[in-house]
């Protein structure tokens, strides 16, 4: 199970962070995120523990623990959570976006109610002639 841990110090290593997921049971991976400029925590991370009863009772017994003066938040990962990789090839593509010239123009989808009329389409006026 992917665990997200935030609210992490500066100074919070991941060796720390990995004796403390260990306490639980086994953990197949612990990462902080670093910031590739400074070189510091980004101040969150994630664990991966493959036996769920395990995942569960970490979470439980670590999220709001104080860790080096800060309280930590512990939760289950969504499985989009974690950042993509430098060196999947998604992620070359997504740092440097196209210009807006080339790029291709988004297609419009037009949704019709029922009766045939457009979504959000104005029915049309009609004036009435004053005598």
């Amino acid at each position: 199970m992917k665990i997200i841990f935030r609210n992490l110090s500066r100074e919070t290593t991941e060796q720390q962070m990995h004796d403390l997921f260990a306490a639980f049971g086994r953990l197949q991976s612990c990462d902080v995120v670093m910031d590739k400029v400074s070189g510091q925590s980004k101040g969150f991370g994630f664990a991966n523990m493959p036996i769920p009863a395990e995942a569960k009772a970490a979470i439980q017994g670590l999220n709001g623990k104080p860790v080096d003066g800060v309280r930590i938040r512990v939760k289950k990962a969504d499985p989009d959570a974690a950042p993509k990789s430098a060196t999947s090839p998604d992620a070359a593509s997504e740092a440097v976006p196209a210009p807006a010239s080339e790029s291709a123009p988004e297609a419009r989808v037009k949704r019709a109610k029922p009766d045939g009329t457009r979504l959000g389409a104005k029915k049309p006026r009609v004036f009435k002639k004053k005598s």
